[in-house]
């Protein structure tokens, strides 16, 4: 009998910290109108340092893998306060060394990967999505009733049918996303001024879930914190990178360089007038205050002409985004990226690629642009 009357109380204490959360979450959210749509975002102000330091007192945050998130977070939450740990195969020697350098002791706060899942309380799951797949059986036994698996992106899950990546029900699973490089996380850090991040909660077991999740994504520097999904998270973040961010911007340079060259421009024209004056002023003031004041601060002659051709490009590229938010969407991007990332020689082939395109001409021509920028 006692046993059963303990066995309600803690049902009622977790059911009572589920709706404090809940009423945590409707009062104190700050909402944002983002273009006529009214969403809510968790700033520092809703949720201070001090309060995510509260949280997260007993717990030790376990970051595994060293290469590109696992630096700038662990570095920027041991800044604030928390209690880290890596976990690094000693094997990847670079990584393992960069560790050391940044001040992680073996032994103390630098651990093997199996020996630093072991140790934590909150896991945070930070190496490569291929890495993933092929560490998950090494993790999955060290995920223990009432602890925490971190994500800084939904792929695993999300497409956990070729992954394999299956938590155990007993934990949390949980996710923040820095919408940037860990190498933007650090620097903006630095900076005193933070990065913005998406977060998400796949799995509550403990009912602490999504204190844990915004105590976290506060502790890595984030500016400030807006909701999404595991699912949500993936599908935007793949079609942003082979899109907008990386894949067709380079794509589109690629295309205007060359139709320049073509037509007689030297290398270095067609580069200023592709990439220079992009990186160096207009898209500057893009984000200083939108798109509409960067076009403001040109010419009218420039204004007319990108007014004019932006539906003409709208409409030539939108049939390809449709494409690859499908693609993205039905996991055949998945697929692409585990099998190519998978292979024994992926680093080798992943230098030729880039060599490839570093030493094309537009790169090239780049390369000595950039020597040539006055020096402050």
């Amino acid at each position: 009998m006692k046993k059963k009357l303990s066995l309600c109380r803690k049902k009622k204490e977790r059911t009572i910290s589920s709706f404090k959360l809940l009423i945590y979450k409707l009062i104190h959210m700050a909402k944002i109108n983002f273009g006529g749509v009214i969403e809510e975002v968790v700033t520092r102000e809703e949720f201070p340092l001090s309060k995510a330091l509260e949280v997260l007192k007993n717990e030790t945050i376990a970051v595994i893998g060293y290469g590109v998130q696992g630096p700038a977070q662990s570095l920027n939450m041991r800044d604030n306060g928390f209690n880290v740990i890596i976990g690094q195969a000693p094997e990847f020697k670079a990584d393992w060394d960069k560790a050391v350098n940044d001040g992680w002791v073996p032994g103390k706060t630098l651990f093997p990967i199996e020996e630093a899942a072991a140790k934590g309380t909150i896991i945070q799951y930070l190496v490569s999505d291929a890495a993933q797949r092929a560490l998950w059986p090494v993790i999955k036994p060290h995920l223990t009733k009432g602890k925490a698996l971190y994500f800084s992106h939904g792929f695993s899950i999300t497409y956990k049918d070729q992954t394999g990546v299956v938590p155990p029900a007993d934990i949390d699973v949980i996710l923040v996303a820095p919408k940037g490089s860990g190498t933007s996380v650090r620097r903006n850090f630095l900076a005193g001024s933070g990065i913005n991040s998406s977060y998400a909660v796949f799995q509550d077991a403990t009912g602490k879930a999504l204190e844990r999740t915004l105590a976290l994504g506060i502790a890595i520097g984030s500016g400030y914190l807006f909701p999404t999904t595991f699912e949500k998270e993936v599908y935007s973040d793949l079609t942003g990178e082979r899109g907008v961010l990386m894949g067709a911007l380079a794509g589109i340079m690629d295309a205007q360089y060359e139709v320049l060259r073509k037509n007689g421009h030297s290398p270095s024209e067609a580069f200023n007038e592709t990439v220079e004056e992009l990186t160096q002023s207009l898209i500057r003031l893009v984000d200083e205050k939108g798109m509409d004041w960067m076009y403001a601060n040109c010419s009218a002659t420039a204004q007319r002409g990108a007014l004019d051709w932006r539906p003409r490009f709208k409409e030539a590229v939108m049939p390809v985004f449709e494409d690859l938010y499908q693609r993205v969407k039905d996991g055949r991007e998945c697929k692409r990226v585990l099998e190519a990332t998978s292979g024994p020689n992926y680093k080798e082939q992943l230098e030729k690629e880039l060599k490839e395109l570093r030493e094309s001409e537009i790169w090239a021509t780049g390369a000595e642009v950039r020597k040539l920028r006055p020096k402050v």
